[in-house]
């Protein structure tokens, strides 16, 4: 099975994965340049990944305390995404519809 069918017969599980990775290093991302620009910067980069991630850090800001600084905040939502593609695959490991290193699904 080469790349092309793979992602085809197995989209279920890598757009959901991209997305997730997506989310996951764009907060990282965030995160050290949160080290070098202010929260209120105009810089098209950081804008850009606050708007990605806000919906995410409004998750994780709900069950957080609110005296956490933003930056905690962020990296939480970085570890409950890794988690969270983890459970993704596991779940369908649990179900064989993973995909496999051999391209098919035993």
């Amino acid at each position: 099975m080469d790349i092309a069918s793979s992602l085809v017969a197995y989209w279920y599980f890598h757009l959901p994965n991209f997305i997730l990775a997506v989310l996951m290093y764009t907060l990282l991302g965030r995160v050290l340049l949160g080290l070098m620009v202010d929260a209120d910067s105009p810089n098209y980069i950081w804008r850009f990944f606050c708007r990605i991630t806000d919906p995410v850090v409004a998750a994780v800001a709900i069950v957080t305390p609110k005296v956490t600084p933003p930056v905690v905040i962020w990296l939480f939502g970085f570890v409950w995404l890794f988690w969270l593609r983890v459970a993704l695959h596991y779940t369908l490991l649990l179900f064989n519809l993973a995909p496999r290193l051999g391209g098919a699904a035993s």
